[in-house]
């Protein structure tokens, strides 16, 4: 984006009356919810309190959605799955938005945010809405702010929201905290595999998908599909699961088949979760453990204050000199935090 093009995006947020971008998300309008995005994606410290502001209002309606974690091993065809995937949604009649996360690039900053391109299909679709996000170097799998994307997309009346996360690593499982279930999706492969997918995200996934079960690749995708069941059986069972989960299933996004039946799989876990109590007790922690992420965000943040760092600099220094311990010095900066920040964006 050209630095014209970034002035003019700021006048627009600078200019924006908030509850009427309010009332055309929750219309429905494209244009809001992307621009809407936009805003909350911003560190600026009054984009921080317009989005804050919109979020607020926007909860008021209580709009929910079905919130569906993606992850995958590299050259799985996670963007093919979620295309196929989306489209048999759209072709029943649902709404669909699909939230990509692009990682970035620790020199220079950048992402491809090339999502869209690989969707091409899902892209045109009236009823589909895709949003690539940049990580920011961000861990956990997912951007700093998915989880209010998330929220603005609900909002907008989506029925499914899709969460694509940078892909399979340690960190991954962040978007466990934002998402209703998470399917982890493999490729065809002998049985080492399983040493390549970290314990924590089989641990935490409810349905695991083998793709690309066709053609030559068919009888490796049987195989890798049982070794996988067979692991699952071995982990310890979760009390918000019902008999038969988590399980490991097959399809092909290229023949489109095996969605329907996952589909009614992810239907089948989330009515179970919705009679027994689960789906509202999850919501319930979530929205816990995002309150403790902001706010240690916002006490990082204060640290980013000039006088903080200021005194940062000077406690450094004494510590430095042998004046001070490092404990003592930690515990003077922690009082300073009663004095109130000059300026500090969370």
């Amino acid at each position: 984006m050209s630095h014209g093009m970034k002035q003019r995006a700021i006048r627009k947020f600078h200019d924006m009356d908030i509850p009427q971008l309010c009332d055309r998300i929750l219309a429905g309008d494209r244009r809001s919810l992307a621009r809407a995005i936009t805003l909350v994606e911003s560190r600026r410290a009054d984009h921080r309190r317009a989005a804050t502001e919109l979020l607020e209002m926007l909860a008021r309606q209580k709009r929910q959605a079905l919130r569906i974690g993606l992850s995958g091993t590299p050259g799985v065809g996670k963007s093919t799955f979620i295309e196929s995937f989306g489209l048999m949604l759209t072709g029943q009649g649902a709404k669909v938005a699909v939230l990509a996360v692009d990682p970035s690039s620790t020199r220079s900053g950048g992402s491809i945010l090339g999502d869209k391109t690989r969707m091409d299909h899902l892209a045109r679709d009236p009823n589909a809405f895709i949003r690539p996000s940049p990580s920011q170097t961000h861990l956990g799998g997912v951007a700093r702010r998915s989880r209010e994307a998330v929220a603005l997309c609900e909002a907008a009346g989506f029925d499914v929201v899709l969460i694509e996360t940078v892909g399979v690593g340690q960190s991954e499982t962040m978007v466990g905290e934002i998402a209703d279930l998470f399917v982890l999706l493999l490729a065809p492969a002998g049985g080492d595999e399983l040493q390549g997918v970290k314990r924590g995200i089989m641990e935490m996934a409810d349905l695991i998908i083998v793709n690309k079960a066709d053609g030559d690749l068919k009888p490796a995708a049987t195989r890798t599909c049982s070794d996988y069941a067979g692991a699952l059986r071995l982990m310890r069972k979760r009390p918000q699961d019902p008999p038969g989960f988590p399980k490991a299933m097959m399809v092909s996004a290229v023949e489109q088949t095996g969605l329907d039946v996952a589909w009614q799989e992810m239907q089948t876990l989330i009515n179970w979760r919705r009679e027994q109590g689960h789906w509202q007790t999850r919501r319930a922690d979530q929205a816990r453990y995002w309150f403790t992420q902001e706010l240690r965000h916002a006490l990082l943040a204060r640290l980013e204050d000039p006088d903080m760092q200021t005194r940062i600099k000077h406690l450094g220094d004494k510590v430095a000199n042998g004046q001070i311990g490092a404990t003592a010095a930690a515990e003077q900066l922690l009082q300073a935090f009663d004095s109130p920040p000059s300026s500090s964006v969370p």
